[in-house]
């Protein structure tokens, strides 16, 4: 891995492009942060004083490199029930015990607590308050107020204000509603105006500048007032000196409610989660490949949380969107988020007054497109494509959210998440039999490849992922990593989704990472993090292929070779082969042919031992028919285990004038002087200069693999070349009975 820039010149080189990605994303800081304080009930200056000092606090104490932080779109629906229930004073200081509870969480080292919640759960959360945001901001935007018990009834109100915005008369509401509109149009279609330098400035930037614009031209080009409603304009925006002496004086007289502990806890979730979902998320976007140090950001924020709601602000929390654009302007290390609050202070000091000419509806809009994002119709297909029993869990989510509350809407995702893998499985004994059992078996394999080995038995769900995720976490990226789930009777959907962030994290930094054993494994649908569960008749139908096995598919086809997923109970070709002796072989499967060259790969189940001590092994094999006799031999490398045998009578054959061959490797078999001669030059060297395998011989054909596992698609690759190779230096020499 490269070294991390950490010393004092890196600092300077980079400070110009950490200078400008910081303003570039205070550009977008600025109108989020007004509108998002605004939807959360809040004064709009408390969405600045939140990015400020978290910008500062956290640049400095945090444990993430590129990260923005501010106040962030999932936060709108929490503070504004803390808000309305508890009053303004009382809410900052629910913020500040909040703050003080994610440092504890940080000193406790808690930061693994959000992979112990369901993707789909967490996804029906923030399609939550997606609608939320966007069911209660509409008909701001339209320049609309309206007062509703329930937000679903916010979302069935949308088409009345629309028709109540087509049927305006009052000029100011007209001028509201289309400022509104066009903020929306705009956030809708900038993006795909591909122009770097009109792009140099954010979206809900332009929406700032023309609105100001729009208020300057009426002021001055026309010498008219602004058209747009006073009631729908920005208001309240403080100096600094004002900020300095309107310091909010906290109201402890709620602390003792159960109101306010619920709003703690919600403030704190929400954040929690927010912040460490977005952390995981930048990591993969970091040009330099760090990984953050969650706990320590965790601290960080509870930190600045706290010295949020002293001054007059909300929770800080990390924001995907601003880091986002943090990373593609180039930014390297935590500068950018304190230059970004930097910028903010400017923005405040320079141009207070030139804020209160935004239209709010304007505002509205950005949220509103936030909202559609976080809750748009694609995120429901693609649930559905993973499975319908996802689709159930994110909805039971997205519901009891919307009608209940955030911790409820969780708690009930989860729930439901394990009562169905009760369900799928028919069995709730595999996971209170296993859910406290140690179930991941990491180390680093000896040999030329070094792979780091992982393998997971029982199961592996988002209740007990944390145990795999903190061995995966340990392995360097630029390393290669085999995970097996050949022992593990189900894998929910959480651990697919995440073993393909690791395949793309590990691709994009040099390392390889393979997923395997999932195989024998049934699946109702054929996307790749569809939950997977072992069945005894597994279905391996060509809808159903793992990535694996889709892999397989293709080097099939790179090959020329013909590929059968099925299993298959025809291996009679096997049983004259030594290593089979005492074995029972159950099926073959994954069966890659060249019928033209005799040559056949595939994954092999079979077992050891009966009753209590029968072990059953899957492994990767390459099988090679001769067109000629050779002499009957194993050979392996020659290690502890192979000298004891040795001293216990069986035989090591040595091969004259090769002395290095006869060290490295323990070669066997009845007829010494025939395979003396079978293992002459050319076969000794090409063995000597290539990688080892177990090589058996039955006399018409050869059997070769490495370890007693399935192979990764790279080994595949390996062995398979490997096994061309040694057919290609037997076949010229002479038949040797």
């Amino acid at each position: 891995m490269s070294p991390k820039k950490n010393n004092l010149r890196a600092f300077i080189k980079d400070l110009p492009k950490n200078i400008f990605s910081g303003f570039v994303v205070s550009l977008i800081a600025l109108p989020l942060g007004l509108g998002l304080a605004m939807a959360s009930d809040a004064p709009p200056i408390a969405g600045i004083i939140t990015g400020v000092v978290g910008g500062i606090a956290v640049s400095i104490l945090g444990g993430s490199h590129v990260t923005i932080v501010g106040l962030g779109n999932g936060m709108v629906g929490v503070t504004l029930v803390a808000i309305t229930t508890l009053g303004l004073e009382s809410a900052y200081v629910a913020i500040m015990c909040s703050g003080i509870l994610l440092v504890l969480l940080g000193v406790f080292r808690m930061g693994a607590l959000a992979d112990f919640f369901p993707s789909s759960a967490i996804q029906g959360m923030l399609a939550a308050i997606g609608l939320i945001i966007l069911g209660k901001q509409f008909h701001i935007m339209l320049a609309h107020r309206i007062q509703r018990e329930d937000t679903i009834d916010y979302l069935f109100e949308i088409p009345f204000s629309i028709n109540d915005a087509i049927n305006y008369k009052n000029t100011g509401l007209i001028y509201a509603a289309l400022a509104g509109i066009l903020g929306l149009v705009i956030m809708l279609f900038y993006s795909k105006i591909r122009n770097k330098y009109l792009q140099l400035i954010p979206a809900p930037m332009w929406i700032v500048l023309l609105s100001i614009g729009f208020s300057y031209y009426f002021e001055f080009g026309l010498h008219e007032p602004n058209p747009i409603a006073k009631e729908y304009m920005i208001s309240g925006i403080p100096t600094i000196q004002n900020i300095i002496s309107d310091i909010p004086t906290p109201d402890f007289s709620n602390i003792w409610s159960f109101s306010f502990w619920g709003s703690v806890l919600g403030l704190t979730f929400i954040s929690g989660i927010e912040s460490l979902l977005s952390i995981k998320a930048v990591d993969k976007l970091d040009p330099e490949k760090r990984r953050s140090n969650v706990n320590r950001d965790l601290k960080g924020l509870g930190l600045a949380t706290v010295g949020s709601g002293l001054l007059g602000g909300l929770n800080v929390v990390t924001v995907i969107a601003r880091s986002s654009v943090n990373v593609n302007n180039g930014a390297s290390n935590r500068s950018s988020n304190f230059f970004h609050a930097v910028f903010l202070v400017l923005f405040i000091v320079l141009f207070s007054t030139q804020l209160t000419r935004i239209p709010l509806p304007a505002l509205m809009a950005i949220l509103v497109y936030a909202g559609y994002k976080l809750a748009s119709p694609r995120i429901v297909t693609k649930i559905f494509s993973i499975g319908k029993e996802q689709l159930i869990i994110f909805l039971v989510t997205l519901i009891l959210t919307l009608k209940i509350g955030l911790i409820t809407g969780i708690i009930a995702g989860v729930i439901t998440t394990l009562i169905i893998h009760f369900i799928i499985n028919k069995s709730v004994g595999l996971f209170f039999r296993n859910v406290l059992k140690p179930n991941v078996l990491m180390f680093k394999e000896s040999g030329d490849d070094n792979n780091y080995y992982v393998s997971v038995k029982h199961f592996c769900s988002f209740l007990n992922y944390y145990r795999l995720k903190r061995q995966l976490d340990a392995v360097p990226e630029n390393e290669d990593v085999i995970v097996d789930f050949s022992l593990c009777e189900f894998v929910d959907h959480t651990v697919m989704e995440n073993m393909n962030s690791y395949q793309e994290l590990f691709d994009k930094r040099g390392g390889h990472f393979d997923v395997i054993g999932l195989d024998m494994h049934d699946t109702d649908s054929k996307h790749p993090f569809a939950l997977r569960r072992m069945l005894p008749v597994p279905r391996i139908i060509k809808n159903s292929l793992t990535r694996r096995q889709t892999n397989m598919e293709i080097l099939a086809e790179d090959y020329h070779f013909d590929y059968h997923p099925k299993k298959e109970k025809e291996v009679s070709f096997l049983n004259q082969f030594q290593f089979f002796s005492t074995k029972h072989i159950n099926h073959i499967y994954n069966k890659l042919e060249h019928r033209k060259n005799a040559i056949s790969l595939f994954d092999i189940e079979f077992s050891e031992g009966e009753l209590i001590a029968k072990e059953v092994v899957r492994s990767t094999m390459l099988h090679i028919e001769l067109n000629h006799t050779i002499p009957k031999f194993t050979l392996d490398r020659e290690g502890f285990l192979e000298k004891v045998s040795a001293l216990a009578g069986f035989k090591d054959i040595d091969i004259e004038n090769h002395d290095d061959f006869s060290d490295r490797f323990y070669l066997q078999g009845e007829n010494e002087k025939a395979i003396s001669a079978f293992f002459n030059d050319d076969v000794t060297h090409f063995f000597e200069s290539n990688p080892y395998y177990h090589v058996e011989s039955n006399g018409n054909s050869i059997l070769i693999f490495g370890k007693e596992r399935l192979a990764s698609i790279k080994e595949i690759k390996a062995l398979f070349d490997f096994g061309k190779r040694l057919k290609q230096t037997i076949t010229t020499l002479p038949d040797k009975a």
